[in-house]
């Protein structure tokens, strides 16, 4: 991902009203403030109107219906794939197949490409940053055919430098690069353009997960030149349970459909079926209607602000945080520097387990996650076993930082003074 243009800065405060939660408090008392969107984000006005309404006033299920309803849940559920095809920067809305979710897309890939195509001796490639579901797929995979996964490392500043792309993909002959534009942990942002064009030059597939990229700056598919690319509908300001498979056409049209059922067939007889074309031979059953429309409605409001705005207003607060933590004594920032990363920050306060520093900064009113955030083979790598990570979106602020920071000052005033009373006591107890 490529570093963002100056811009003017977002009006957070006119943001921040279009999303009720933020409006509240915690059970503490404190006002909310909401570090956490890494692992999912909040939803404005617009995407809980875009459904309530559909569920009020026209919901039914969607293709086949001849009655009213029916064709308008249709065209709206048809118009939400033309806004992601037009958020990607796609070129046909027959690329866009519309999943349960990130993981459910990768496994999609997984299931119909991966088997079509790799067996005994094939190498996938991946980061040794991965989320978990752009890691256990592709180990499924390797016990159905007998391919190989393989891990990029990082070095000592938590970076994955193009001449170790290079050397890896030399030496490993791959014929999948799977990799996180973004790392949901370190929070680098990886140059995905380039990436992509070198693995095409050694032979590979390419599959981009975008999850931690997609709510946070511009995609552009054709650009990347990716051969497929999956993101989530919750870490973009809409609903769970619904996500995106971006595919190559070509690739698509190739590929056997991996769920059966109504939906995805164009005829079936007693001897066998045929399935329906691009899109809908991957949306077997009932699609999720209500999701996809909020889905719409979420990236439509995004383009609205400019995600190349919320690149930068991510890059300012993530920064402020990065050099607020490393100005602790006794924090560790699991991540590279700044300039490497958007707003994601991992770290470790010394002697403190990252329960209970999140739990301390809940009593503050302050929401991150703790624990491994589903990236166990890096989390080992790095010999650590848990990390807190404060992850800002849009709608954060600077002060929200400072809050932030000042309570994980604290926490570490506090555990740190029950240290030295321990061994004060230790102390007089020996003497």
């Amino acid at each position: 991902m490529t570093q963002s243009v100056s811009n003017p800065p977002l009006d957070v405060a006119k943001i921040r009203a279009d999303f009720p939660v933020l409006q509240t408090r915690t059970p503490s008392g404190q006002p909310l403030i909401y570090l956490d969107n890494a692992a999912s984000t909040q939803h404005p006005n617009c995407v809980l109107d875009a459904m309530n309404t559909c569920y009020r006033e026209y919901y039914s299920n969607v293709h086949r219906g001849i009655h009213a309803l029916s064709e308008a849940s249709t065209e709206a559920y048809e118009k939400a794939r033309q806004q992601v095809a037009d958020f990607l920067c796609a070129t046909s809305t027959h690329e866009v197949i519309f999943t349960a979710g990130t993981t459910a897309a990768i496994n999609t890939v997984a299931r119909t490409w991966g088997d079509q195509n790799l067996s005994a001796g094939d190498v996938i490639l991946l980061l040794i940053s991965e989320h978990h579901a752009n890691i256990v797929p592709w180990h499924q995979l390797a016990e159905r055919t007998g391919c190989k996964v393989e891990f990029i490392s990082l070095d000592d500043d938590y970076l994955i430098t193009d001449d170790a792309v290079a050397s890896a993909l030399q030496n490993h002959q791959p014929k999948l690069f799977a990799f996180g534009a973004a790392s949901n942990t370190l929070g680098t942002e990886y140059p995905v353009q380039r990436w992509t064009t070198m693995a095409h030059d050694a032979g590979a597939t390419v599959l981009i997960d975008a999850a931690q990229a997609a709510p946070h700056a511009p995609i552009d598919v054709t650009q990347w030149d990716a051969d497929f690319l999956v993101f989530s509908g919750h870490k973009v300001c809409g609903p769970t349970g619904i996500g995106v498979l971006w595919g190559r056409e070509d690739l698509l049209d190739q590929m056997p459909p991996f769920l059966g059922g109504g939906g995805m067939i164009q005829t079936v007889t007693t001897e066998g079926f045929t399935t329906h074309a691009l899109p809908e031979k991957f949306e077997a059953g009932t699609p999720p209607i209500v999701e996809a429309i909020g889905l719409g409605a979420a990236v439509e409001y995004l383009q609205s602000i400019g995600l190349e705005n919320i690149h930068q207003h991510e890059r300012a607060l993530g920064a402020k945080a990065d050099a607020g933590l490393r100005d602790i004594d006794g924090v560790r920032v699991i991540g590279p520097t700044p300039e490497h990363k958007g707003g994601i920050n991992s770290f470790t306060v010394e002697g403190i387990h990252a329960h209970d520093v999140s739990q301390f900064l809940d009593s503050r009113g302050v929401a991150v996650r703790a624990g491994h955030h589903c990236t166990m083979p890096l989390h080992h790598a790095l010999n650590v076993t848990a990390t807190s990570r404060a992850s800002c979106y849009l709608y954060n602020t600077m002060e929200e930082v400072d809050v932030f920071l000042q309570a994980v000052a604290d926490v570490r005033n506090r555990f740190a003074k029950r240290g030295r009373r321990r061994l004060s006591r230790k102390s007089r107890s020996g003497s």
